[in-house]
């Protein structure tokens, strides 16, 4: 069985920021979100995020996870008394209990479950992830025996001169049978220049025990990095990004700038997807073969069919296309657009909760909302669906073929039959027949004699 615990309790007073270290954001979701969801495919028996500061805002953000529990640390006291919240909840477990850190955002699932087969396959007590640095200050430094298992760690502060030089660090991960390490808990002491209690102390115990820990490194340099500061939460950020850029290149997008594009969510592609600069994804992002994505767009909950271009500028927000689409530039097109084959929506079209036949086409300054509309309709330049009245959103229905004027208002709710023209400048109140001209404009007037007014003079 195995049991994970996160930390999560710290304030992250270098942060400068009102929000929990746990809650900052990258990459579309919150540290302490990333932690999870690198340990999710373990599917551990338990789950418990160990709080702290502002306990209440951090367990709400968390709310939506079925199954995860909360254990508060008050005061918080060290890595160790945080630790030791978990004696009660976890009194009759009898496993596996796997330590990370809340603001550890990058560790690789791969890693987690290399150190647990580790654990596993050699009997150890408990197993420490390490890595190493070119540069470790500010890390506890683990010290070993000559066949590299674990006989301390020492903190900085508490470290001499030749501890100090020791490049192997502690990155706070660790596995331990949950028995053996209860008993270690209830020993730890705070004598150390902190006056805290501090995980790493079990090390020493085990290795007085005669079970020293194992250790096991990181399969890539980095991903065991924090982030104590906004600098080094967007080190993190780019470096998440680019991982992800990366896993997407393998598979075959092509990328004009990778180092320009934000992944805020999960993107799964085809073949020969393009994708130019400033882009950003953000939900769950579905490009099929031979999509082409231009520069500066947002893409939230999108699916694209297979041959669609989206020109530069778009913002679309929960989109369904079919295939051979072209949107854009600046076209936004928002929750409940659906769009058939071969559809054309193109500069500053506005779209909302609105079904589009295939072949359809409203090709520039267009709002279409609450409307069903058929296929090989053509929408002109100006024309907008009157969907609210101030309290009530009514629907607009378009007949295949139809044929919309420019500038003109389909006030709903209101039907537009099969090839029926509306002429530009038109507003339409009532049902417009199918394959019949309908017009509904002002009378034209020419008032001869009229005078354009004069400005006054001023006032002397």
């Amino acid at each position: 069985m195995l049991a994970v615990a996160v930390l999560a309790a710290g304030k992250g007073t270098r942060m400068k920021s009102d929000l929990p270290k746990v809650l900052q954001p990258l990459a579309g979701a919150t540290l302490v979100e990333r932690v999870l969801a690198s340990c999710s495919g373990l599917a551990p028996e338990r789950q418990i995020l160990i709080v702290g500061h502002q306990a209440e805002r951090v367990e709400q953000s968390l709310a939506h996870r079925a199954g995860l529990e909360f254990v508060l640390q008050q005061p918080q006291n060290g890595t160790g008394h945080a630790v030791q919240q978990l004696l009660e909840p976890l009194a009759n477990f009898e496993g596996e209990l796997l330590v990370l850190n809340g603001d550890v955002p990058l560790l690789r699932e791969q890693t987690i479950a290399n150190l647990l087969e580790h654990h596993r396959s050699s009997g150890a007590a408990v197993t420490l992830l390490t890595a190493r640095l070119n540069d470790p200050t500010g890390y506890g430094r683990v010290l070993t025996d000559k066949d590299g298992r674990v006989q301390a760690i020492v903190e900085q502060k508490d470290a001499d001169a030749a501890q100090k030089a020791v490049r192997q660090i502690n990155t706070g991960v660790v596995s331990a049978d949950a028995a053996t390490l209860r008993r270690w808990l209830a020993g730890l002491g705070n004598t150390n220049a902190q006056g805290e209690y501090y995980l790493t102390d079990i090390f020493a115990m085990a290795a007085g025990e005669g079970r020293p820990a194992q250790a096991v490194g990181c399969l890539s340099a980095g991903e065991a990095d924090g982030a104590n500061d906004a600098l080094q939460l967007s080190v993190l950020e780019r470096r998440y990004q680019r991982r992800q850029a990366e896993a997407l290149m393998r598979e075959g997008v092509r990328f004009a700038d990778p180092s320009r594009v934000d992944i805020r969510g999960s993107v799964s592609a085809g073949m020969d997807v393009e994708v130019d600069v400033d882009v950003v994804f953000e939900g769950r992002v579905v490009l099929h073969d031979g999509v082409r994505i231009g520069p500066f767009c947002r893409l939230k909950d999108v699916e694209l069919g297979a041959g669609s271009v989206v020109h530069a500028h778009c913002d679309f927000d929960g989109v369904q296309a079919g295939p051979d689409c072209v949107l854009g530039p600046f076209a936004r097109l928002r929750p409940g657009t659906e769009l058939a084959e071969g559809v054309h929506l193109g500069n500053f079209v506005e779209s909302k909760k609105t079904r589009i036949g295939a072949n359809s086409k409203a090709n520039h300054l267009t709002y279409l909302g609450d409307a069903e509309i058929g296929a090989k309709v053509n929408v002109g330049a100006g024309t907008i669906t009157c969907n609210y009245d101030g309290v009530n959103k009514s629907l607009t229905e378009i007949g295949d073929g139809a044929f919309i004027g420019s500038n003109s208002s389909l006030v709903a709710p209101v039907s537009i039959g099969a090839g029926a023209t509306i002429g530009a400048g038109s507003v339409i109140t009532k049902d417009a027949p199918a394959d019949t001209l309908t017009v509904a404009r002002a009378k034209q007037l020419s008032l001869n004699g009229w005078q354009r007014p004069a400005k006054k003079p001023k006032s002397p």
